[in-house]
């Protein structure tokens, strides 16, 4: 049999009639309605990047951070309008994959399949690293709560920059700025004040880690739950956009 293989439409809608899929009388319950699909597009294409990043690209890009945002949601635009048509062409579960197994055959779902689970395992590690440190800042600067410098990071992280900030110090000590010397002399002290377990010292992002577990026991309990939060959640961000850009344009 070929690994190109395609299923038909009639097939898939057939497999969710029987209960393979979220058909009529399958076992998957249509939880989300046009409100939440429409929050979970939002969510989607407007994601932490734009909070941990869009500062450096500003800065390095200038004005034109301003050209590529109008260029990504015209993008988006189109992209959001394929999956429509692909919806409605094949109404039942699977999004990406049963879109590809359709159109392009078994080893194109295959791998996209495995790729949908590479970005979301990749993305949520980095939404929450990226949580974690605005999260560390808030407990710093409002209520004056300093974690140790081992619970905010991971160990690959801090022995590159242990590693980094010793040979720096070491050859090229006398040709660094301030700022400079104060990180090195940072990772540097973190390392050592890091709890010892046979040998290594012990290091793991707390805050990264507390936030993983509640939204992966917040997905656990019910898409009904985890559908409220997601709607609050973008609700509050599309609040912060407009207030930096109201902000901004008073500045």
């Amino acid at each position: 049999m070929s690994i190109l293989r395609k299923k038909k439409i009639e097939n898939i809608l057939k497999d969710a009639a029987d209960g393979y899929g979220d058909g009529h009388d399958a076992g998957l319950k249509k939880i989300l309605g046009v409100k939440d699909l429409t929050f979970l597009g939002i969510a989607a294409v407007v994601g932490a990047g734009i909070f941990s990043t869009i500062g450096g690209a500003a800065f390095n890009g200038g004005p034109g951070v301003s050209v590529l945002f109008i260029i990504t949601a015209i993008t988006c635009g189109f992209s959001a309008l394929c999956y429509a048509e692909f919806a409605s062409r094949v109404p039942v579960s699977g999004s990406a994959y049963t879109y590809s197994y359709v159109s392009f055959g078994e080893v194109v779902a295959w791998i996209i399949g495995w790729a949908l689970i590479l970005e979301y395992a990749i993305g949520n590690i980095v939404v929450a690293i990226s949580w974690s440190g605005y999260f560390n800042n808030l407990l710093e600067h409002v209520f004056n709560i300093h974690l140790p410098d081992w619970m905010l990071v991971d160990p690959q992280t801090a022995i590159q920059a242990f590693n980094k900030a010793t040979t720096e110090l070491q050859q090229n000590a006398a040709n660094l700025s301030p700022k400079d010397i104060a990180s090195y002399q940072f990772a540097i002290k973190a390392y050592n004040e890091a709890p010892r377990f046979a040998g290594s010292p012990v290091f793991f992002n707390l805050p990264a880690f507390i936030i993983v577990c509640l939204v992966t026991w917040l997905a656990y309990i019910g898409i009904k739950e985890s559908k409220q939060s997601a709607n609050y959640m973008v609700i509050f961000k599309i609040a912060v956009i407009i207030f930096v850009i109201v902000a901004g344009a008073f500045l």
